[in-house]
């Protein structure tokens, strides 16, 4: 299973946190609002309960009470119920056996007993409170309060806090979001900065004042740039220093050579062998540190510039004595590249020797785009390169299995080597594929060579 980003864990955790405070706080509220209401609507409907209970004590203490007048009396407007149980018999405004009914025995028992209680009730399926008054040893007083307009404001209170908790979750999670942005800032100026010294740029550095509590981490991330820089830069010099060194001795090797060639009739057979093989070894060796040399040279970032590359793909096929009619330009495709010349001649003069040598020869060169970047395709017509060889035949002194099958096992190893080299000096990278219809075909992509 794939892992979840830091911006989306961090973002995740920050909407968790801000969903349970405000939903703990939603209810914490919710609870203390409901229970001061309904503390303060017992208390009113206890004040109203026991001053109703007073008029009817008032009205009843006659010879001959009306009762139902009496209760109609009563102020008790449209929430208030009054019921009164005088000698055994229920007395109200109108007849409503539900109200008699929906009162609690056990709280008939508590005021008969002639103690004032409440209890919370529902009549017809909706909340209530019922509070009894005892007037006398025969009668009672029972008012029972409708709380459906307060169990209304409890669902209005609720659908607002938990508005609130998740208005306050989505704000946790923008603020995570913000925080991990400009948190990751550093990182991805970090990021930025590795890939362009992998690219070959080692002048990319990070700026220490950028945040006072990074600073150790660009001191450091920029020392080791720098050492890695003067590591890199003493390796190519050794490299080229060597080159350079070994050239002039080579240079008089091949002089010597060229003379016992010249003279080869004036040999016996086994001198002149002798003679041919030197010769040939001398040039494999020229052209190895020929390779080095350029090798050397490929660490640094391309110096781009416009380049007719069909012309240079053709002058590639000509010094190979290849037909230029295998060079093609995709359509709506610009002929001129934002490309280093030296560079792309000898991508494409490697891939077209590697063709020649180890594919069968090239079929086809093709220029082409891949939006803003340039594509070079080269394709042959050999038994294709197996795909455990794909990533290692652009290592150096490295040479896939149709180099020891179909080659004369003269290369030097370094010509894809230096095709990947380029291509990474460029922005871009190479890849190789079966070809449809069979062999191989390599592909480089040279970002923003192309408006």
């Amino acid at each position: 299973m794939r892992r979840l980003g830091l911006r989306t864990r961090v973002t995740a955790a920050f909407a968790v946190g801000a969903l349970l405070l405000s939903a703990s706080m939603a209810l914490i509220s919710y609870d203390l609002t409901r229970r001061s209401l309904l503390d303060e609507r017992e208390r009113a409907a206890l004040r109203a309960a026991y001053f109703d209970a007073t008029v009817v004590r008032a009205g009843i203490d006659t010879e001959t009470p009306d009762v139902v007048q009496v209760l109609r009396s009563l102020d008790t407007g449209g929430s208030r119920r009054p019921v009164l149980h005088l000698d055994g018999e229920w007395y109200a405004r109108t007849a409503d056996p539900g109200t008699t009914a929906a009162i609690p025995v056990e709280l008939r028992r508590v005021v008969t007993a002639g103690k004032p209680a409440v209890q919370r009730v529902r009549v017809d399926d909706q909340p209530a409170l019922v509070v009894g008054v005892p007037l006398s040893a025969t009668a009672t007083y029972f008012e029972v309060n409708s709380l459906r307009e307060l169990e209304q404001t409890f669902q209005v209170l609720a659908l607002a806090l938990t508005t609130v908790a998740i208005m306050v979750a989505g704000s946790g999670a923008a603020l995570g979001w913000y925080a991990t942005r400009h948190g990751l800032r550093p990182l991805t100026a970090v990021a930025d900065a590795a890939e362009k010294i992998a690219a070959g740029d080692f002048t990319a550095r990070l700026d220490p004042a950028t945040d006072p509590d990074l600073t150790r981490l660009s001191s450091s991330f920029n020392q080791m740039v720098d050492q890695l820089a003067r590591r890199i830069e003493r390796d190519r010099r050794f490299a080229a220093d060597v080159s350079h060194e070994l050239r002039s001795p080579l240079q008089t090797l091949a002089a010597a050579a060229s003379v016992l060639a010249r003279r080869r009739e004036q040999q016996d057979e086994r001198t002149a062998i002798a003679a041919g093989l030197v010769a040939d070894e001398i040039d494999r060796f020229q052209r190895l540190v020929n390779d080095l040399i350029d090798l050397a040279r490929s660490d640094q970032p391309a110096h781009r510039a416009p380049v007719d590359v069909v012309a240079l793909a053709r002058d590639a096929c000509h010094a190979l004595d290849l037909p230029a009619s295998i060079v093609r330009l995709a359509p709506e495709v610009s002929a001129t590249w934002l490309v280093e010349r030296r560079r792309v001649a000898q991508v494409l003069a490697n891939l077209l020797d590697n063709a020649v040598t180890y594919g069968g020869g090239p079929t086809c060169v093709l220029l082409d785009r891949d939006g803003s970047a340039g594509v070079i395709e080269v394709d042959d017509d050999g038994p294709g390169v197996p795909l455990e060889d794909r990533e290692v035949i652009f290592d150096r002194f490295v040479r896939g299995r149709a180099a020891h099958t179909r080659g004369a096992g003269d290369g030097t190893g370094l010509g894809l080597a230096l095709v990947a080299q380029h291509a990474t000096a460029h922005g871009g990278h190479v890849t190789v594929t079966d070809r449809p219809g069979g062999g191989a075909r390599f592909r480089i992509t040279l970002p923003e060579s192309l408006t």
